[in-house]
């Protein structure tokens, strides 16, 4: 029998067997964290030195091919052990190594790594091995091994958990580290065994990096209705939160990018873990590595990521290219354009769209929180944050036709089914500290009797039907938080009860939720569906001009200020869009920059409006009066249009606030605005 062996503590040891090669040693720095970024978790413990080298050892210690020197010797850590999810799924971290669009410092650490894992037991498909969670006592031993196989700790301890992975030798067990609290079967028969690890990494010195193909991009997009940017990302084996804002200049180019679209393709993957990243990746690359260098390589690639993702989240309707980058514009975090689009095309299949959605209070340390079953309330709570407010935008920027656009209505028809299920909880606010400090000081507005939910709440509560509040907790400095406020919109409505929920919440602490849930069951929301159905303008038009959808109103205009329709229409626009960009009228009105420039002149000259350049307008006319500056995302405008849409100022005077609902749709904002020019309460200087 083969005599067994126990290593304890973390420190790196001095064996020559068990110290990397010299070449990788010195690339074994942070920049393998970077590298990995998206892929591995916690970049935050990730050192500066003994990774690589960590990892190399981890493998000795499994196949038996170092031994220790010392009772205090172990392989070394590797941040906190997440690495070990490569094991079946190393295709990602080579789908990376390979591609053009990663940078060659963070390419030659990538294939450090894939060197180092050729010549592991990882590489081996038929190594039995498992990963998982281990409780091991202080001092306890960080490497066992004997005939039955071995098992090695890997990252730093967590209340007395370590992460572990063992390689078994036979039918039995592999000797244990302590008490196995979770463990997981590694999965077999992916791509990445040691000669198509090897194989790659010897191409990818002999030929440099597959070069990157712009139309496998576009395969990708159009197979599974990500955004361009997110596409890009994927298919350079990039998608990951943490990677990205990284990118230098060289990236972008290949990538061709701009940083918008950067911005925005970092935001596409939404909750998708390091291992949904490394499973959606890891079985893309070709059998033999030498086909990426083929003409269609990448296409093929691409195909198979597609299918991989369609498998795992479906497939989104494909919007324009267009509407994508006028999404990215209006800058709708937290969902990014991808998810933003799908809630108006896929809204059935959207998390917390497509069914009722029920939600209740969960106690933490921090006190009760709002929760559902998985993303669904996140996801639903964004889109109705987020989509609601720029409806108007959605509807009076993107064409008749656009199936964006031709979705909103089945959007908010879904929005109002799922606020009127009973079983739907959503937050309010904190409240008011004139109202109280604790719930038992509104025992008189709400009632006595406490919120029942799946479990009892560990702080006192009240439930009307309508309004849960719940009491804050103590910090640890002894201050307790102010009790918090949710209601039921499904009972909520035009009666004292609702009242009462209104005047008890702290004005500094609105959410949002109720003025949307009111405008969604308004008589607003009913025109917008109704016109957005049955009265937009031709396809391709869009209903910021004039001439399509108000021509009564442009003629009045016209006959009233004397000048023709084209210089009308510019002015009414002037008077009434968000951002009248010279780019965004002459795409709206279908005009060249002459027309642009003539009707431009005509109110020049009328006194009408005023030219000048101003930061960010994007344009040169503007009218007469105050101009209120703004930071991005947000608009800057005239005060006087301000004022018409509802835009409120910040505390700064500037126009830093968030959109207002919609209230009127474009034909009666065109009319509501000539009327108020009409009655002498147009801009003036």
């Amino acid at each position: 029998m083969e005599r067994s062996s126990a290593v304890r503590g973390d420190g790196m040891t001095g064996s020559e067997l068990l110290t990397a090669r010299a070449e990788t040693v010195a690339l074994d720095d942070r920049g393998l964290a970077d590298a990995l970024g998206g892929l591995v978790d916690s970049l935050g413990y990730w050192g500066g030195k003994g990774a690589l080298a960590a990892v190399e050892r981890t493998g000795r210690c499994l196949a038996g091919t170092g031994e220790p020197t010392g009772p205090d010797e172990g392989p070394g850590i590797a941040g906190e052990g997440s690495w070990t999810r490569f094991i079946g799924r190393i295709g990602a971290v080579a789908l990376r190594a390979a591609v053009e669009p990663t940078r060659d410092e963070r390419r030659r650490r990538l294939l450090a790594l894939l060197e180092i894992w050729a010549d592991s037991p990882f590489a081996d498909p038929r190594a039995r091995m498992r990963t998982g969670l281990v409780r091991v006592a202080e001092g306890g031993p960080v490497v066992v091994r004997d005939e039955r196989g071995a098992a090695v700790v890997v990252g730093w301890p967590t209340e007395g958990l370590r992460k572990f992975v063992d390689l078994r030798a036979g039918e039995p067990d592999p000797p244990g580290l302590g008490v196995i609290e979770e463990v997981t079967d590694v999965p077999h028969g992916g791509w990445g065994d040691a000669g198509q690890v090897r194989r790659l990494v010897e191409l990818v010195r002999e030929r440099g990096p597959v070069p990157w193909d712009l139309d496998a991009v576009s395969v990708l997009r159009d197979g599974t209705g990500m955004g361009r940017a997110a596409a890009s990302f994927a298919l350079a084996g990039m998608l990951g939160r943490g990677y990205l804002p990284y990118l230098d200049d060289g990236e972008r180019r290949i990538h061709r990018l701009k940083v918008a679209q950067i911005e925005d393709g970092v935001q596409e993957p939404g909750r998708m873990g390091s291992l949904d990243r490394l499973e959606l990746l890891a079985d893309v690359l070709p059998e033999d590595p030498a086909e990426l260098w083929e003409p269609q390589g990448m296409r093929a690639v691409a195909e198979r990521i597609a299918h991989a993702w369609r498998e795992r989240y479906g497939r989104r309707t494909v919007v324009p290219e267009r509407t994508f980058d006028a999404v990215i514009e209006l800058r709708p975090f937290p969902l990014s354009a991808g998810r933003f689009c799908a809630a108006f095309t896929d809204h059935a299949s959207t998390r917390g769209l497509g069914s009722d959605l029920g939600t209740w209070l969960q106690n933490s340390e921090f006190g009760p929180f709002l929760i559902a079953e998985g993303w669904d309330l996140n996801d639903f709570r964004d889109v109705l944050r987020v989509a609601v407010p720029n409806l108007f935008r959605v509807y009076a920027e993107l064409p008749s036709g656009d199936p964006v656009r031709a979705g909103a209505p089945g959007l908010l028809r879904a929005l109002r089914e799922r606020v009127d299920h009973p079983g739907l909880l959503l937050d309010v606010g904190i409240l008011s500290r004139t109202v109280g400090h604790r719930v038992a000081d509104v025992h008189g507005r709400f009632g006595s009797r406490p919120y029942a939910g799946p479990e009892p709440l560990e702080v006192a509560s009240v439930d009307d039907g309508l309004t849960v509040v719940v009491d804050g907790v103590v910090d640890r400095r002894g201050d307790r938080s102010q009790p918090r406020l949710y209601f039921r919109p499904a009972f909520y409505g035009d009666d004292e009860r609702s009242r009462t929920l209104l005047a008890a919440r702290a004005d500094f602490s609105h959410t949002p939720e109720i003025e949307i849930v009111e405008w969604l069951r308004g008589p607003a929301c009913g025109r917008f569906i109704e016109r957005l159905e049955g009265s937009s303008p031709p396809p391709g038009s869009y209903e910021t001009n004039p001439a399509v959808s108000a021509p009564d109103v442009l003629g009045q205009v016209a006959g009233g200020l004397g000048v023709d329709e084209d210089a009308a229409a510019l002015y009414l626009q002037l008077l009434t869009l968000y951002a009248p960009s010279d780019r965004n009228i002459r795409t709206g009105n279908d005009w060249k920059a002459a027309r642009h420039q003539k009707a431009a002149a005509v109110l020049v000259e009328r006194g009408l409006v005023v030219e000048d350049k101003r930061a960010r307008a994007g344009r040169r006319i503007f009218l007469p009066g105050e101009w209120l500056h703004a930071g991005k995302p947000y608009q800057p405008m005239e005060a006087w249009k301000a004022e018409l849409l509802g835009v409120e100022r910040s505390y700064n005077g500037r126009l830093e606030n968030p959109l207002p609902l919609p209230t009127r749709t474009m034909p009666e904002l065109f009319a509501h605005a000539w009327e108020l020019v009409q009655g002498g309460r147009g801009p003036s200087a």
